[in-house]
């Protein structure tokens, strides 16, 4: 099935103007922001809320610093209709990164990353009241430190679908996504991450003509996605891995 989508993916790329993100859902319509996000480019004006945020050769390099007691956040001042973003990230030892998606007092959406898992979903839009995040998908993958990955998110009328390394597609529908958006964010929980290449494009209001066929396909990948093992069992693993005898070594 990731075959499929990758397949998807190379269709796609030959009907876009070369410098829009490939897409299932959404037709490109213009470019809003294009920030390579390194050192030597002309800097999009990014809002710092927290963390460590420097512009490198390679990417802007993130970290939570510790007495924030908040992961790093950096977020547009940009309000969004129907919108593709696209980036590229690498992990460097952080626990997390996400791009988020706010109205313009809520969280809306996100993809977030871990080193062993991805998840896109819907955000819980009230804290602490009776509205709860609605998980479209949480797949096991591993993301090794030191390795660039390709993001791209989309959102036309009330359905997201996000897409990483052209290969695993998740998507859903809310009637919170028809509202407006706006403040697309990056968070990075620990040390460190880098990103580069954001790249942030209004699209038209109707579906891609494919879109019907491609969530199909998508939708039963999904279905077949491997689900991260829970946490006390990823603990115990651990544990048991790091308290294993070395190969040649008689155990305890």
């Amino acid at each position: 099935m990731r075959h499929t989508l990758s397949l998807l993916f190379l269709g796609a790329c030959s009907v876009l103007a070369a410098d829009a993100p490939t897409t299932l859902l959404a037709e490109p319509d213009k470019e809003v922001l294009n920030d390579s996000l390194t050192l030597a480019a002309k800097p999009a004006e990014w809002k710092i809320a927290k963390g460590k945020w420097e512009r490198t050769a390679e990417g802007i390099k993130v970290e939570e610093l510790p007495a924030d007691n908040h992961g790093a956040a950096g977020r547009l001042s940009q309000k969004l209709g129907d919108f593709i973003i696209a980036f590229d990230f690498r992990l460097d030892g952080a626990k997390s990164i996400s791009l988020s998606i706010n109205d313009a007092k809520e969280h809306v959406a996100r993809v977030m990353i871990t080193p062993t898992a991805c998840r896109i979903q819907r955000d819980d839009h009230d804290h602490d009241g009776p509205d709860k995040a609605v998980v479209f998908l949480n797949q096991a993958e591993k993301f090794a430190p030191g390795t660039w990955h390709h993001v791209v998110l989309e959102m036309v009328g009330d359905t997201m679908v996000a897409t990483l390394d052209g290969k695993i597609s998740g998507f859903g529908s809310d009637a919170l996504f028809k509202s407006e958006k706006a403040n697309p964010g990056l968070t990075c929980a620990g040390q460190t991450a880098t990103f580069r290449n954001f790249q942030l494009w209004s699209a038209k209001p109707e579906p891609k003509a494919t879109w019907k066929e491609a969530s199909g396909k998508i939708a039963e990948a999904m279905k077949a996605a491997p689900t991260p093992a829970p946490a006390a069992k990823a603990k115990a693993a651990a544990k048991a891995k790091a308290a294993a005898p070395a190969p040649g070594e008689a155990a305890k």
